[in-house]
């Protein structure tokens, strides 16, 4: 009867033991993902881009993110392409860098619908960058629905500039660019992609599945070229108040340039997919700890509502 017991002692102890290496283990384990995280976030030196080559291109480069992106490569030394579809807001950005006399700074505009990409729009811009040393391609151009809707509520032209925008303009910017990558060994490729693409997003459907396609196109391209030193990289931000997502600054809705000073730090690191804001980093870890229904039934709700808002404004127009 004894040795019973002090067999199950044993035994109880070894199963005490086990628990206590594996609860180690998955401590340790979250520890130094916190800790690699904070490091890229905070510490981590940023690549000097111009070493990529001289010039930048930014699509959708007036407003938002894009805006930021080009004001923030100029003042590093990078020559820019802007590339939006008004021309008098690539003038006024055009103007804006140049007033900061940046020594060695070209801007140079393009003017492109991408909602219409047709083959003369793309031959246009391939004439444009022709002969120039492209380094940096930041691929931001995109567009989303007007508010939350069913898929069947999208009006045919609005489906189409989804596609067109989000990811036809991705992919042959990128196919543009990265033959002058290849032949110098030498690119970085940021393309932004969006929260919406890491969960189930009912009522933007094809605007989720869409910048998915950006987090595959890139992963993939990444392996590709990354031995050939060339570095294609998924930016995911959540919420940045821009005309765009209609939101106020705060601690978790930064502005683009708030933003963008973030992500200047990642552009040609080994992050092949990164979140750079840090609360933005933070809110996707908090995100993925929960059950995928529930994350499914908090954006279903709070879409719909959004829906309703959305669907008001509309009918008080048509009254107007």
């Amino acid at each position: 009867m004894l040795e019973a017991i002090k067999g199950h002692v044993q035994e109880n102890a070894l199963i005490v033991q086990a628990l206590a290496a594996f609860a180690a283990i998955v401590v340790g384990n979250a520890s130094f993902k916190i800790l690699v995280s904070a490091y890229k976030l905070f510490l981590r030196p940023a690549k000097k881009v111009t070493k990529f080559g001289k010039w930048a291109i930014v699509t959708g480069a007036t407003d938002g993110i894009g805006k930021a992106y080009a004001k923030a490569l100029a003042k590093k030394g990078m020559s820019i392409v802007l590339i939006s579809r008004t021309e008098a807001k690539l003038k006024a950005v055009k103007e804006e860098i140049d007033n900061k006399g940046y020594s060695g700074v070209e801007v140079k505009c393009i003017v492109c619908d991408y909602s219409n990409f047709d083959n003369k729009a793309k031959q246009i811009i391939k004439d444009e960058i022709a002969g120039l040393e492209i380094g940096v391609l930041v691929n931001n151009v995109g567009v989303s629905y007007r508010y939350p809707m069913f898929f069947h509520e999208l009006s045919d032209e609005e489906v189409a500039a989804l596609v067109e925008m989000n990811v036809n303009s991705t992919t042959w910017m990128t196919r543009f660019v990265i033959n002058g990558m290849i032949q110098r060994k030498s690119g970085a490729i940021v393309n932004i992609s969006s929260g919406s693409a890491m969960y189930t997003l009912p009522l933007l459907a094809q605007y989720s599945a869409a910048k998915s396609y950006i987090e595959k196109f890139t992963l993939a391209l990444n392996a590709e070229y990354g031995p050939k030193g060339i570095s294609v990289q998924c930016q995911i931000p959540f919420y940045v108040s821009t005309k765009l997502a209609k939101m106020r600054a705060s601690l978790s809705v930064p502005t683009p340039d708030a933003y963008v000073k973030r992500a200047m730090r990642f552009i040609g690191q080994a992050d092949p997919v990164a979140s750079p804001y840090w609360v933005h980093g933070y809110m996707g870890w908090a995100l993925d700890h929960l059950p995928g229904w529930v994350v499914e039934s908090i954006i279903m709700t709070m879409h719909m509502a959004t829906r309703k808002r959305g669907l008001k404004k509309d009918a008080a127009k048509k009254t107007e």
